[in-house]
C-alpha cells in the first residue's frame, strides 16, 4: 500500500477578458477496490457564479461550474490524498477466455462501450494486419502480451511530439507519442480482435524511491485496461502494469471521455496561455 498526495494545477491566461465561461472538470480522483480516497478538494479561481458535481456515464467524479463576470484567467487546482493498493492478481488459465467466448453475444453486449473503434482509438490498416498474425495460434491472453510486446519495440515515448486529439493511426505512422498516444494505439489494437478495452486516466509518481514527505514534479498519466474474463492494467509508457504509484481518475473509451478540464468561453479571449503544473509525494 502506498499513501500519495496530489496537487494538479491548471491555468489559462487570456490576452482580453472573456465575457462568461461554462466549464467541467475531470480532475477527481476516484474510490474503488484498488484506491481510496482520503481527502479531496477543488478551488476555483476566479469566484464563481454556479457550481455544481455530478457523476457522469463512466463513474467520474465531474465538477461544472461558470463564471458569468469578465475574467482575464481561469484556474482550477485539485488537491487529493490517496491510498493506493493496486495488485495485478495472477488468473487460473480457467478464468481467461477463448475466442469463441470472447465473440459471445453476452460478452459484446456487456462490453459494448469498450469494442467499437473511435476517431482516437482506430490503428489503421498496418497495426490490424500485424495483430491478426500475432493472434493466430495464441489465446486471447497471449495475444495481449505479444501485441503489447511488439508495440514497445514499434514505437517510442516522447514528450510534446503529439496534441491531444491526435489518433493512434497518424502516432503509430510517426512511431512516436505521449502516454495518450501509446494507450490508444494498443486499446485500437485489441479492439481490432474484439477484446475489450478502455482508457485510464490518472496521475504517476515518478520516482517511486524518493523520500516520504518529498514533493516532485508529477505527472497526468495514461494508460489502458483490457479484459478476457478478467480486467488487466498495462501501462504501455513504462511498459508494466499499473501499480501502487498510479492513482487513477477516470476510465472512458478514449481521452474524449476523460478530459481534465473543458468549457466554453464567450466574448474576449484572443491568445491564450495554458500552464499546468502536478506535484505529488509520497506520504506512506
Amino acid at each position: 500500500m502506498t499513501r500519495l498526495s496530489v496537487e494538479h494545477r491548471t491555468r489559462y491566461d487570456y490576452e482580453a477578458p472573456v465575457r462568461v465561461s461554462y466549464n467541467e472538470a475531470r480532475m477527481t480522483p476516484q474510490t474503488d477496490a484498488q484506491q481510496v480516497v482520503l481527502e479531496t478538494r477543488l478551488e476555483i479561481s476566479p469566484q464563481l457564479a454556479s457550481a455544481s458535481s455530478y457523476r457522469d456515464y463512466w463513474g467520474t467524479r465531474v465538477h461544472h461550474f461558470d463564471v458569468h463576470s469578465p475574467h482575464s484567467h481561469l484556474e482550477v487546482k485539485s488537491t487529493a490524498v490517496v491510498e493506493v493498493h493496486r495488485v495485478e492478481r495472477q488468473h487460473a488459465p480457467d478464468d481467461l477466455l477463448d475466442w469463441d467466448a470472447l465473440d459471445a453475444q453476452e460478452v459484446v453486449h456487456e462490453f459494448s462501450d469498450y469494442l467499437p473503434q473511435s476517431k482516437l482509438s482506430e490503428p489503421g490498416e498496418e497495426v490490424r494486419t500485424a495483430v491478426q498474425e500475432l493472434a493466430a495460434g495464441r489465446t486471447p491472453h497471449e495475444t495481449v502480451h505479444a501485441i503489447l510486446a511488439w508495440l514497445r519495440e514499434e514505437m517510442s515515448y516522447k514528450p510534446g511530439t503529439t496534441q491531444v486529439h491526435y489518433s493512434a493511426e497518424a502516432a503509430f505512422k510517426e512511431r512516436q507519442g505521449v502516454c495518450q498516444d501509446l494507450s490508444h494505439v494498443a486499446i485500437g489494437a485489441l479492439r481490432s480482435l474484439g477484446i475489450p478495452a478502455r482508457y485510464v486516466s490518472g496521475y504517476i509518481h515518478p520516482n517511486p524511491d524518493v523520500e516520504i514527505g518529498t514533493a516532485v514534479a508529477g505527472q497526468s498519466h495514461a494508460w489502458l485496461e483490457w479484459w478476457d474474463g478478467r480486467w488487466h492494467s498495462w501501462d504501455p509508457t513504462n511498459h508494466k502494469p499499473a501499480g501502487d504509484h498510479h492513482i487513477l481518475i477516470t476510465r472512458g473509451r478514449d481521452y474524449s471521455d476523460v478530459t481534465p478540464l473543458k468549457g466554453i468561453l464567450s466574448g474576449g479571449g484572443g491568445t491564450t496561455t495554458l500552464t499546468v503544473e502536478v506535484t505529488i509525494a509520497r506520504q506512506a
